[in-house]
């Protein structure tokens, strides 16, 4: 199975020994504490999970500005996105001591990690822009990704952390949470070998659907692992719930038994484009996949990125650091001419009204309304899903 990142096996920082667990539950509660930003807890998840090996903790500014930079922390270690644990204050904090992380999207704000206090370190104004422009590429305050990482404090906490749970998506979808571990192992026990992994922050269309088939057939996978993000949204995006059933009906009808594994994990979506599609491609190595599919405007928002920026940018990562393969994937749609989904670039001869587009808002008016796309956009099933939400509203 491929290699992680940095690492000859996965590095979890979920402490799993059960007496250890018990041991270090209780002292965090004696531990000074303090609520960490939503974002913050994706990166303990993710980082508990394995998916950030062989990250141990949280960056120290140095190293967060080197990785906005480079793409490498100050030792050489490649890693696309800061991973910071940025607060409004660490009154009562003490570099070198213990301190118990609070959940902020947990009633009452259980311990999800302690950790070890390495540094405490203030954020400039300079130090902030230059993160946020070499990661998201503007400085747009309407950005999601930009508001998110720029309003929860300049006062960084760095050093190693040993997770002692996985927030809310291990109880909200014990079905489709799956840690890098568990997916690695369940990998194993398919006895893939070449696995082609598809990003989803949305419920699949029959184009989305066709591009994965597509995929595995022209990689040859033994299988396809659609890991969709379970974490916080922009405003009017799909909640995880209703995708989770939208696509598991689309693989139950839709792909031979035993090719597919629905799966999710836990991170908050950062909306950064080409440099998410870079962390994307990154954890799923991590999890074990040898291939992941960069579509169009793959991870963006708005108009903020060009169409295939995040396909360019694997030609600008570090020389071997990683080696999961990308396919590169254009536009999809259905044909009219040829009665099927194709690669927009890959059919000259067509015009714009040769394929079956829809915008966004009017497939959400449509489904609104109780009105099924057409079928050359969306599975049946999916729909009826989608109709039932949006009707909730």
């Amino acid at each position: 199975m491929i290699k992680p990142i940095g690492s000859d096996e996965l590095m979890p920082l979920f402490v799993y020994d059960t007496d250890e667990h018990d041991a270090l539950s209780k002292e965090a509660e004696g531990l000074p504490s303090v609520t960490i930003s939503s974002a913050a807890a994706g990166n303990a998840v993710m980082m508990g999970g394995g998916y950030f090996t062989p990250l141990t903790g949280y960056m120290t500014v140095a190293d967060a500005m080197s990785v906005a930079e480079t793409m490498q922390t100050t030792s050489g270690q490649f890693f696309p996105v800061p991973v910071l644990n940025l607060v409004e204050s660490a009154d009562g904090i003490e570099v070198g001591a213990k301190i118990a992380l609070r959940d902020p999207n947990v009633d009452g704000n259980p311990v999800i990690a302690v950790q070890t206090v390495e540094s405490i370190e203030t954020v400039t104004d300079a130090q902030m822009a230059t993160m946020t422009d070499k990661v998201y590429r503007t400085d747009d305050m309407e950005h999601p990704g930009v508001n998110a990482f720029n309003t929860v404090g300049r006062t960084a906490i760095s050093g190693p952390i040993q997770v002692l749970n996985f927030s809310y998506f291990s109880t909200e979808f014990p079905d489709t949470f799956r840690t890098a571990v568990e997916i690695r192992n369940e990998i194993s026990e398919h006895g893939w070998k070449k696995v082609v992994a598809f990003q989803t922050r949305n419920p699949m269309h029959l184009a989305h659907e066709e591009l994965c088939h597509m995929a595995m057939d022209r990689l040859n996978c033994d299988g396809l692992v659609i890991h969709m993000l379970l974490g916080k949204l922009k405003p009017g995006d799909i909640p995880a719930p209703v995708r989770d059933a939208a696509i598991r009906k689309m693989v139950e009808v839709y792909f031979p038994a035993n090719s597919a594994m629905v799966t999710g994990y836990g991170f908050d979506m950062l909306y950064a484009g080409p440099r998410e599609a870079v962390l994307h491609a990154y954890f799923r190595q991590n999890m074990g996949a040898t291939h992941f599919i960069i579509g169009r405007d793959h991870a963006g928002v708005g108009d903020y990125y060009g169409a295939f920026d995040a396909q360019t940018i694997f030609d600008d990562i570090p020389a071997g650091a990683m080696d999961i393969e990308m396919f590169m994937a254009d536009h999809t749609a259905w044909s009219k001419k040829l009665n099927k989904v194709v690669m927009m670039r890959e059919v000259d001869d067509h015009q714009k009204d040769d394929f079956v587009l829809l915008s966004g808002t009017k497939v959400r008016e449509m489904l609104a309304n109780g009105e099924a796309p057409p079928k050359e956009f969306s599975r049946p099933e999916v729909a009826k899903i989608l109709i039932d939400y949006y009707q909730s509203l």
